[in-house]
């Protein structure tokens, strides 16, 4: 019987894995499989930052050689799945970042099976601490626990097209304020594929550094709200361009995305656009669906957190920490942060039973 089950493996996750493991929990965390289905959706194991190449909004790491950091806090054996530091990248990669919070939950005792919950049985009625929730592995393995922290994230959407997945972290990105202000994109071109609050929002966060931002819309008039819209309609910086739909992503290995082809819902003849950059604003996906009639979901799929200000879910014990619940800031700082929470929040609803 476990105090504590995890399941996930972002900064969320091992954020709270820290907490817990210091206060004595002996958190078990369920990092997720590495196998071709997780591929195919986006979810595996270390979460979106795995694909993020360079991170600089993460307190803690100025412009630095991280090099020698980062081969003494790596274990060897994770470090050599991953490409070698560059001496002249002065930023952290994503994945060296989600590695060093692993390696600190794990240097306190932090236990890690690498599986899927495939599915949740939180149908014990008991409110004592006889209670018992059970989460089933993808192998069949049976995890039994007292509380269950949910920071399995959420994976943004992207087009279904082979040109996206080749150029995904040179020149494709999902995440404006996570890449924005990089060199790459500085004083470029770059497009917005969207037409929603979250893209205008984007295209607006882009304008900042770029030379001109198009945001791409099939139809003739944005779905973001009546202010948002004028907003990007007012932006000396943001063009837009209407009945438009990307077609391919063109660009080369040297220098990553170079233009995108657009197609037209109007009939109209496909015309080049030449950008540095790919912003797509098209939604993210919870990755919530082993726990369909569950936990209490909204609309939207992501996990309903029904205590102000507390990472409790509709169930009694069961805790979400990170994107999975987050619809609106999806930070990695912030998924820390949510994940700090949700572990002070099991260890006194622990206290409490006993």
């Amino acid at each position: 019987m476990e105090k504590i089950i995890i399941i996930g493996s972002g900064p969320a996750a091992w954020t709270a894995a820290i907490y817990a493991a210091r206060a004595s929990l002996s958190p078990l965390v369920i990092e997720g499989a590495v196998t071709q289905e997780n591929q195919m959706k986006g979810t595996l194991p270390m979460g979106q930052l795995s694909q993020t190449m360079e991170v600089e909004n993460f307190p803690g790491f100025p412009p630095a050689d991280l090099t020698a950091f980062i081969d003494s806090a790596i274990p060897k054996s994770r470090k050599d799945l991953m490409m070698p530091h560059n001496p002249n990248d002065k930023h952290i990669q994503g994945p060296q970042l989600v590695e060093l919070i692993r390696a600190q939950a794990v240097h306190f005792g932090t236990r890690v099976v690498s599986d899927d919950a495939a599915e949740v049985d939180f149908s014990d009625t008991r409110t004592d601490k006889n209670r018992v929730l059970k989460l089933i592995g993808s192998g069949g393995n049976v995890y039994e626990t007292k509380t269950v922290i949910i920071a399995t994230g959420a994976s943004a959407k992207y087009l279904e097209l082979d040109s996206v997945n080749r150029f995904k972290n040179k020149g494709v990105s999902a995440c404006a304020v996570c890449d924005g202000a990089l060199p790459r994109y500085r004083n470029k071109p770059l497009a917005v594929i969207g037409g929603g609050d979250s893209a205008v929002e984007e295209a607006e966060y882009l304008a900042k550094f770029a030379s001109v931002v198009y945001i791409v819309h099939r139809r003739n008039q944005l779905r973001a709200s009546k202010i948002v819209a004028k907003r990007a309609e007012d932006n000396p910086k943001i063009k837009i361009q209407w009945n438009r739909i990307p077609k391919e992503i063109i660009g080369n290995d040297t220098d990553g995305v170079t233009g995108i082809v657009l197609g037209s819902t109007a009939g109209e003849a496909d015309v080049p656009l030449y950008v540095s950059g790919v912003f797509m604003a098209i939604g993210h996906n919870p990755n919530t669906e082993f726990l369909q009639g569950k936990v209490a979901l909204k609309p939207n799929g992501f996990i309903e957190r029904p205590v102000p200000f507390r990472t409790n879910t509709s169930v009694q014990g069961v805790f979400a920490a990170g994107d999975v619940a987050d619809d609106y800031y999806r930070q990695a700082i912030s998924a820390a942060g949510s994940g700090c929470m949700a572990a002070l929040d099991a260890e006194r609803y622990l206290a409490a039973l006993e």
